[in-house]
C-alpha cells in the first residue's frame, strides 16, 4: 500500500508513461511504474493497473473486531466480519 507521497510519485509516473510512451506492449509501457512500485514497497510483479488501487487513503481504519481495513474511510460496518463501526465519542465541553 502506498501513502499519499508515494501514490503521488507513482500516479504521476503512470500518467506520464501512459501519454508519452511509444512502446507496443503494456508491460513495456508501464515498466517504469512497476519498477517504482517495487522500489517503494519491495513487492515485485504487481500489475500497473492494480498499483493505482493500492492507496492507503482509499481505505478506512482497521476493523476493531477482525483487523481488516474498512472498505472506505466512511464505512459504517466491516464488509469482512459485519461488525458495526464505533465512532469515537464526541468530546463535551
Amino acid at each position: 500500500m502506498l501513502d499519499e507521497e508515494e501514490f503521488e510519485e507513482v500516479s504521476t509516473l503512470y500518467r506520464t508513461v501512459f501519454h508519452r510512451s511509444t512502446e507496443r506492449t503494456m508491460e513495456a509501457i508501464f515498466a517504469p511504474v512497476s519498477q517504482a512500485y517495487e522500489r517503494l514497497t519491495g513487492y515485485a510483479g504487481c500489475h500497473p493497473n492494480t498499483v493505482m488501487h493500492h492507496r492507503i487513503a482509499q481505505y478506512g481504519p482497521p476493523c476493531t473486531a477482525c483487523g481488516k481495513p474498512l472498505r472506505t474511510p466512511e464505512a459504517r460496518y466491516c464488509a469482512a466480519c459485519g461488525k458495526v463501526r464505533q465512532e469515537p465519542a464526541a468530546s463535551s465541553r
